[in-house]
């Protein structure tokens, strides 16, 4: 507060003596008043560093505005897709929307948090979107993961999605489809869907989607109008999620 109160003393100095005086106000030239800013600026260097920081959370306030409105335009999409595996109540009176990468660290860190959240939360509902940002295994991967839940349905898609996420090393559609193997499902069938134009399109779809709401990275998760990037833990995410029933 002291800075800024330096700052605004400064200028209004400035003002009164540029209209104090009529014959004053008439003689000063633009060089002069540079001169007194200059001065000015000089004597109370700290007034940059708050214009600066003002400016950032200016920035801020614009881009969290934005990105709220975003979503609120892109409501169906992030929360009515078929394509999107859903953890917890189909029916809960709140949604955390994770956008993840099988091949992402940090979502293999968060996993245990999503799983704790849907544990400790009955009234929670959780949709998983596909984002495979990190090389053509990530996209693989996906491929096949939509692929379970078009042939063999939700349940299925919930189980292979909870495996592959908690699977060390590097996933592609070699690891995934062996999984599926494991789990009884159609290798062939599975195949054959992952390599359909529609599931192409989801992935697609789900990329434009980040893009418009100015996604850089996984995880990232969305709960009514505001985005949380990283693993941040389960104690951010929750007071999110309670947040928005709050309101």
């Amino acid at each position: 507060m002291k800075a800024a109160r330096i700052g605004r003393l400064g200028w209004y100095a400035i003002a009164v003596l540029i209209t104090a005086s009529p014959a004053y106000a008439q003689s000063i030239d633009r060089a002069e008043v540079e001169k007194i800013v200059r001065e000015y600026i000089m004597q109370n260097p700290e007034i940059i560093e708050e214009a600066l920081t003002e400016l950032e959370k200016r920035n801020q306030a614009v881009q969290a505005e934005a990105r709220s409105q975003a979503i609120l335009a892109e409501t169906d999409a992030l929360l009515r897709s078929s394509d999107d595996v859903i953890l917890g109540n189909p029916d809960g009176n709140a949604t955390l929307v994770e956008f993840f990468d099988f091949n992402c660290g940090y979502c293999k860190r968060a996993a245990p948090d999503v799983k704790a959240l849907v544990a400790e939360d009955p009234k929670l509902r959780i949709v998983l979107k596909d984002f495979p940002i990190l090389g053509p295994g990530s996209v693989e991967a996906a491929k096949v993961a939509l692929a379970v839940k078009r042939v063999a349905g939700a349940a299925a898609a919930r189980d292979f999605h909870v495996r592959l996420i908690g699977m060390q090393g590097q996933i592609n559609a070699s690891r995934a489809l062996a999984l599926t193997e494991e789990m009884g499902l159609d290798r062939k069938k599975l195949s054959e869907e992952m390599a359909t134009p529609a599931v192409e399109a989801v992935i697609v779809a789900n990329l434009a989607l980040a893009q418009r709401l100015g996604l850089t990275g996984t995880p990232s998760f969305v709960v009514g109008d505001q985005i949380i990037e990283g693993a941040v833990g389960k104690g951010p995410l929750a007071d999110a999620i309670e947040a928005v029933r709050q309101k």
